[in-house]
């Protein structure tokens, strides 16, 4: 559990935001081959016992209390029986519902409008549901630090990027600036540039020059970005404002309905994110995660390299793992330990 308190900040201070109202279009056809329905792809079950959002879930609570952990999802999942299940368990102020997919920009606004009305101090961190992370401790402890930096520095950004090992072209980017000259004993960095899904040529240039890939996961205090929101997203921020007073109310659901018909799509990354970087430099940093394995799953071709990858590391456990005398008074333990593909 994360107890850091600086400044005044509370142990109970953090939240966790969830994004699982996307479409996952470009894995639907697949999806329809090997189960037979459209679920998206967040709810589904590619490895193990858990779909992919009850694997952010396991994730986030490694840090976050359960009922800090709120989850945004579309007003059409719920029509399907698997999502209910899974998100029956949950506590039902957590579960916020958009009418409508409006891009990331407004399914990011929406939940972070009701958690500042839960807690106007909170410091968020931000999950998208659809990625793989194998080495998932390893991960968190780095989550765990860029919140500390955020208690730190409330005004600042945190993001989370890996290493890359190809030249992946749909993926965004995040060039640090390595040589800012400015010694941070957190590992944070100031950035450089922001790519979306470059090119092969420029991917193959990020790559070399250090460029990281942007997992989307990131740390911030929620005033700080709605702050920031205002002044940067002035227009969609105070539509939201607008329908403020009704959120938590059995008023919410009309608002939001009405709200969701008349605003525009907006990307959270490139219509906000890059408007920070540009006008407000130091105010985002980033924390390289070294040593994970993170595959952010949007299509059949990276779904199936990374299963295939996760097998090969299986079978040289096996092959690498002495063999057991087998003692027939006890039941062969299974391991707990992770398998790591670098």
């Amino acid at each position: 559990m994360f107890t850091a308190q600086t400044d005044g900040a509370r142990a109970d201070s953090l939240w966790g935001l969830v994004l699982a109202a996307g479409d996952g279009r470009r894995l639907q056809d697949y999806i329809r081959q090997t189960r037979g329905d459209d679920l998206p792809k967040q709810f589904v079950n590619f490895t193990g016992d858990l779909s992919m959002l009850e694997q952010t879930y396991r994730r986030a609570e490694q840090l976050i209390r359960p009922e800090q952990v709120l989850t945004i999802v579309g007003k059409h999942h719920l029509r399907h029986d698997e999502v209910r299940r899974q998100l029956a368990g949950r506590d039902a102020i957590s579960i916020i519902v958009q009418p409508q997919n409006k891009e990331t920009g407004p399914g990011v606004l929406l939940p972070l409008l009701h958690l500042y009305k839960r807690d106007p101090e909170a410091i968020v961190v931000m999950f998208p549901s659809d990625h793989f992370i194998l080495e998932e401790d390893r991960f968190m402890e780095h989550v765990a630090l860029a919140a500390q930096v955020v208690v730190q520095n409330p005004t600042q950004i945190v993001m989370l990027a890996v290493e890359p090992n190809t030249p992946e072209t749909e993926y965004g980017y995040i060039l640090p600036r390595w040589d800012d000259g400015q010694f941070n004993h957190w590992g944070t960095r100031r950035i450089a540039r922001f790519v979306e899904k470059p090119n092969r040529q420029l991917a193959q240039q990020l790559v070399t020059a250090g460029a990281m890939w942007n997992t989307m996961i990131m740390v911030f205090k929620v005033g700080t970005v709605l702050a920031m929101m205002r002044r940067l997203c002035s227009a969609t921020y105070y539509r939201f404002v607008d329908i403020c007073d009704a959120i938590g109310t059995p008023l919410e659901a009309k608002a939001v309905e009405a709200l969701y018909d008349k605003i525009e799509p907006m990307n959270f990354s490139s219509d906000f994110l890059v408007k920070v970087s540009r006008t407000i430099p130091t105010a985002i940093r980033v924390l390289p995660v070294l040593r994970v394995f993170w595959s952010d799953w949007g299509s059949p071709e990276r779904l199936a390299q990374t299963l295939e990858l996760l097998e090969r590391a299986q079978r040289m456990k096996q092959r690498d793992e002495p063999s057991a005398p087998r003692n027939p008074a006890r039941q062969p333990s299974q391991s707990t330990g992770q398998m790591e593909l670098r």
